[in-house]
């Protein structure tokens, strides 16, 4: 068997630097075939231990190599409930692909390829996503339409759940939708596998802010459970001088913008202001996606982080898209103030080189100032993507347990509150897609057990 992995088709890099179409065009039918052929089909399947939501992963490829496309959905759709998603924007690499047997002596089976190819081809055809449950007449509300909601929604549904989602936004997906760019996760997609749950039954009210429209006491009195999977939209800042200054953006606002108001467009009604140069400070993937969505834009587009390449918590994939597209890499520097001129412009940073030290107790190694270093950057564009923190305005003026960090307390999935419920970057902090969906499903399995 080829220890290679089967490369899937993308995008020049020179031309995608200029559009907002997708990057990775995903595999043909024989490249998908060619790959899954290489699967050992193990009898212990380290894969699917490292999947957070257990899809049966050598069971769904087998299928494709028997050529039954419909039964390899049905076998993922049994364990998720978006894998058009999954297939584009999991960390597949840390998780099922890092458990690969294949992976030792080779490249690991390219499984989050394999899914996206399944579940595109089930999109294209229409399949259903099997049995559903007759009504067993509970209601259950969510709240939030991100990864979390949508899979709690799903679970629920085919359970002979009547379920209703409020979400604050005009569209629902949460981050699906306003946080990750066209270029990596079109948004036809994410509306496709909406629409989907939509044919399970699922009610999806957007325009709804939870919290004022309607409180989560009401919710929790005309439900009979209440799942909340707000996320985690309030964006963190440094606090240096010069924040507050014209030009001077969170990665939220900016990919929100791009990618739920077509800020990117001709026409849009909400542009993005064109900056000659701009740095974006992180090294996550929301800082990948930022610049890159930027570069887009016509933009001498920049990542500055503080460390350095080997300790960047953006997937390996990002970065070297982001290489490929042009992006600058300005590393081991650090802000420490935003020079702006008489009009309150961004015309440029204060910048301090930084020097790794020993390794700490959480794996990464420690960072300090080389105070002899202090320099000055040109630009007229700083966006910051430091991570964000769950914004709790769905709990207004509730009782819920909160912890230190402003989180979601919780007993498996269960809040403080009677019948209310809680998942996703709301309860554990910022996290990752697929994170949110275990726990999304969790949640679900927690509401069947205690209603039915």
């Amino acid at each position: 068997m080829d220890d290679k992995k089967v490369l899937g088709r993308r995008q020049d890099s020179k031309e995608r630097a200029t559009n907002f179409f997708e990057v990775e065009l995903g595999y043909n039918d024989e490249e998908a075939l060619k790959e899954a052929n290489r699967c050992l089909q193990c009898n212990n399947p380290r894969c699917v231990k490292g999947c957070p939501v257990n899809i049966m992963i050598p069971e769904f490829i087998k299928c494709i190599k028997e050529g039954n496309l419909k039964e390899a959905y049905e076998v993922i759709s049994k364990a998720s409930a978006l894998p058009a998603i999954c297939g584009r924007v999991c960390p597949q690499e840390k998780q099922c692909e890092a458990m690969c047997i294949k992976g030792l002596k080779g490249d690991a089976i390219s499984i989050g390829a394999l899914e996206r190819y399944v579940a595109d081809n089930a999109l294209k055809n229409n399949y259903s996503v099997g049995d559903v449950l007759k009504k067993n007449g509970k209601k259950v509300a969510i709240v939030g339409s991100g990864p979390a909601g949508l899979t709690c929604a799903g679970e629920l549904a085919k359970n002979g759940f009547d379920v209703t989602v409020f979400e604050v936004l005009h569209k629902a997906g949460g981050v699906l939708t306003y946080g990750i760019p066209e270029f990596r996760l079109p948004k036809k997609i994410v509306e496709q596998e909406v629409e989907k749950l939509e044919k399970l039954g699922v009610d999806i009210k957007t325009d709804v802010p939870v919290g004022n429209a309607i409180t989560l006491d009401e919710l929790s009195r005309e439900y009979d459970a209440v799942f909340i999977g707000s996320g985690a939209g309030l964006p963190k800042f440094m606090g240096i001088e010069g924040e507050n200054a014209n030009g001077v953006f969170s990665a939220n606002e900016v990919l929100t913008r791009i990618n739920l108001m077509g800020a990117y467009k001709d026409d849009s009604k909400t542009p993005i202001k064109k900056a000659k140069k701009a740095y974006v400070i992180g090294g996550g993937n929301v800082a990948m996606d930022a610049v890159r969505s930027l570069k887009r834009l016509g933009i001498d587009a920049h990542i500055m982080y503080r460390r350095g390449e080997e300790e960047l918590p953006a997937r390996h994939m990002e970065v070297e898209h982001a290489k490929e597209e042009g992006i600058v890499f300005d590393l081991l520097q650090n802000p420490k103030k935003i020079l702006v001129d008489e009009d309150n412009n961004v015309t440029g940073m204060e910048v301090v080189n930084m020097v790794l030290g020993e390794e700490g107790e959480d794996g990464r190694r420690s960072v300090s100032e080389d105070e002899k270093s202090v320099h000055t950057v040109e630009c007229d564009m700083v966006v910051m993507a430091l991570g964000t923190s769950p914004n709790h305005s769905a709990l207004k003026d509730s009782d819920i347990n909160l912890s230190d960090r402003g989180l979601i307390v919780v007993e498996d999935t269960k809040t403080s509150l009677d019948n209310v419920y809680a998942g996703g970057d709301a309860v554990t902090g910022a996290a990752t897609v697929i994170l949110a969906m275990e726990a999304g499903k969790k949640g679900a399995r927690q509401i069947i057990n205690d209603l039915i």
